[in-house]
């Protein structure tokens, strides 16, 4: 029997069992491939199928997104709307100017800023800037990068390692003033480096926008490619018409750029920090509607973020105008009446103490301003200034003007019912001296009076004993005063009554920064001399008044009893095709603010005082003088006693007021006259300051 080698054996059956793990590698490795080649194919149809998609479905859509990424939209200034007067004469308007500005890049450093202001300024001609500081001159120095290294090496190790806070105040400080004494060419530079540094990333300013050139604009748009976010538009400034009065023009008011302190409120509105705004009176009063559409420009970049090009894809729209109540030529008439009287009393010394004279003129029946004047000048000087802004700011003791008011009061506490007869005679309160009118300051003169008659003749007593009966007592001589008539209720009562008429409270009128005038708190002890106070405020000796709350307070007596708000702007308008005056947009009537709380037969009672203060044959009327007005007028007269304080002496002068309006029976213009702080008492003067505007407004418009 044949023996087997168990060795043997054992090697034949791994090398079969070897031969059957090849077999089956083998049939799996095609497999594996075929399937990641199926994967890869499978991901390539799809890569090509989505790049498909996009480049013919959405390839429009990708090339704005790419253009996006390339291009800003910017906004430019527009014109204002224009002003106008009452006819449709221009008052300001916008003169057009080519301009070179500059669009910064929003990566733009002060290196490439030193280098482009430098470029620019071999180019064209910009007057060096009178008002470049000290500072400004030290940014230009460090926009050069060698200087600005320079003044690096000069930190000490301290400043540069250790203390981070305010880094380039310190390389400012590093600056000395010998590396400033700049020639006039280095200050041209430095004036349109600092222009330009001003701008933030992406805003536009302007580098030259007041005598440019045809060949600055022509050498600026050949260069255009070495001068990035340098170009060439157009700016405006407000022009004035030549005949447009100084009065006027200081109610217009004035264009500037963004106030510091009110920049945030208008970034709120949209604004950006380098707008232009009307930062006084009628321009910012209205400066929503004046404000234009803004412009719109495509403005491209590189992909260093540099400007390299704009185009202007909307041409914005002018704002909206305005038309003025004030007829320029009334107002002119307003103004020559006004100074030629004032300057008289100037001249003579009586108002060498008199800070000024004010006038208005006003429609009573819907609150449109017709005529504004006012004239300042200062003590010692014969000079005069014009002011018709005083109108609103400036506020005096009225005196006698305001009794309409007091016997308002009366009616309204039942103190008085009708044309009550009360006794005129001189008030003598304990601790006071005596208190009474020009004719009764006497003691033993009395003489029954009505309201109309106490109106006319401008009674004091009269006015006093009206807060007495406020007060729930009857006047004997050297009585002294209740409690109540130092308390605020008592004063809130007789300051509630004219306020009604505008007196102490502001008109509102639509310009910003109108006084209310000043009511006093010093509300007095009853048995002190300080009690007396509240009899003083019923004659107009207490509180003060600008003079448009006085011609409020005529045209409220005028209209038979509504207050209504002043107004200087009568209509807003559009533009027409010529950028003129358009179509009406919205009509500004003055607003109803309140109604006196009195019964009509008591306002004609009031009116008729006011009527017989000119028609009334008394000795002692008061406005006589006006009843040769052109318009049959209603008038009341004050005189307050002041004092004021000359190189530290007091000085005793006399405010001398008056309202007035005509014609008595169908009120049109409604007149307030101020000259405080007369030498000498001129209540001629303001009644033929009165008489002469009520003449040149019959001749203007006539005597119907």
């Amino acid at each position: 029997m044949k023996q087997t080698n168990p060795f043997k054996k054992g090697f034949d059956k791994l090398k079969a069992a070897d031969e059957v793990g090849r077999n089956q590698n083998k049939s799996h490795v095609p497999f594996r491939l075929n399937f990641l080649f199926f994967v890869i194919f499978f991901l390539f149809i799809l890569l090509v199928g989505r790049l498909g998609y996009l480049q013919i479905v959405n390839g429009e859509q990708m090339q704005e997104q790419l253009k996006a990424s390339t291009t800003i939209k910017v906004t430019g200034s527009t014109p204002r709307g224009t002003i106008y007067d009452a006819k449709g004469v221009a008052l300001v308007d916008n003169q057009a100017n080519s301009a070179i500005t500059f669009t910064r890049g929003n990566t733009m450093e002060g290196k490439d800023i030193f280098a482009l202001a430098n470029t620019l300024n071999a180019l064209i001609d910009v007057p060096a800037d009178d008002k470049l500081t000290e500072r400004d001159k030290k940014d230009y120095w460090l926009g050069d990068p060698e200087h600005l290294q320079a003044a690096e090496d000069r930190l000490s190790f301290k400043e540069k390692n250790l203390d981070t806070t305010n880094e380039y105040q310190k390389l400012v400080d590093k600056v000395t003033d010998e590396e400033i004494q700049f020639d006039e060419n280095q200050l041209k530079a430095a004036t349109i480096f600092k222009r330009m540094n001003s701008a933030s990333a992406l805003s536009t300013v302007f580098i030259k926008n007041e005598g440019v050139t045809n060949e600055e604009l022509a050498v600026v748009a050949e260069r255009a490619a070495e001068l990035p976010g340098v170009s060439t538009g157009k700016d405006w400034q407000r022009s004035y018409n030549n005949e447009v009065d100084d009065s006027l023009r200081s109610i217009l008011g004035t264009v500037s750029s963004v106030p510091a302190e009110e920049l945030k409120e208008y970034l709120k509105k949209g604004y950006a920090r380098n707008d232009r705004v009307g930062t006084s009176y009628l321009e910012k009063q209205y400066e929503d509607v004046l404000q234009g559409k803004k412009s719109e420009y495509e403005v491209s970049l590189s992909q260093e973020g540099n400007v390299t090009g704009q185009t202007e894809i909307s041409p914005g729209e002018k704002g909206s105008n305005l038309m003025l109540t004030i007829d320029t030529e009334f107002q002119k008439k307003v103004e020559e009446i006004v100074k030629n009287h004032y300057q008289t009393l100037v001249d003579n010394g009586q108002a060498q103490y008199s800070p000024g004279v004010y006038a208005v003129a006003l429609d009573p029946n819907n609150g449109q301003v017709l005529a504004m004047s006012g004239f300042q000048h200062k003590v010692g000087s014969k000079d005069l200034e014009e002011f018709s802004l005083g109108t609103i700011l400036n506020n005096f003791e009225p005196g006698s003007v305001v009794k309409a008011g007091t016997v308002t009061a009366g009616y309204e506490t039942g103190a008085i019912s009708g044309n009550d007869v009360l006794i005129d005679e001189p008030i003598k309160l304990a601790g006071t001296a005596l208190k009474g009118s020009i004719y009764n300051k006497v003691i033993g003169y009395q003489i029954p009076l009505d309201t109309v008659k106490a109106l006319e003749i401008s009674s004091n007593a009269y006015m006093m004993q009206i807060v007495l009966r406020m007060l729930g007592v009857n006047y004997s001589y050297n009585m002294t005063l209740p409690e109540s008539a130092s308390s605020e209720e008592m004063y809130n009562k007789l300051r509630g009554a004219l306020a009604e008429y505008g007196m102490g409270v502001k008109t509102g009128i639509d310009l910003p920064g109108e006084s209310s005038g000043i009511v006093n708190t010093n509300f007095g002890e009853a048995n002190a001399p300080g009690g007396g106070n509240l009899l003083d405020l019923s004659f107009g000796q207490y509180d003060t008044y600008t003079a448009m709350q006085l011609a409020q307070y005529a045209a409220t007596v005028a209209n038979g009893g509504t207050r209504i708000a002043p107004h200087v702007v009568k209509g807003i308008y559009s533009n027409n095709e010529s950028g003129g005056l358009g179509d009406l947009q919205k009509e500004i009537s003055g607003q109803e603010l309140e109604k006196v709380n009195i019964t009509p037969e008591q306002m004609g009672i009031i009116k008729q005082g006011f009527y017989q203060a000119v028609h009334g044959n008394d000795g002692y009327t008061t406005a006589r003088d006006l009843q040769t007005a052109a318009l049959d007028t209603s008038a009341k007269t004050g005189t307050a006693e002041t004092s004021v304080t000359v190189n530290g002496e007091v000085v005793q002068t006399i405010n001398s007021n008056l309202v007035a309006y005509a014609p008595s029976d169908a009120p049109k213009i409604a007149i307030s006259v101020m000259l405080p702080n007369l030498s000498v008492d001129h209540d001629d003067t303001n009644k033929a300051i009165a008489k002469d505007i009520i003449n040149a407004y019959a001749e203007m418009y006539g005597a119907n």
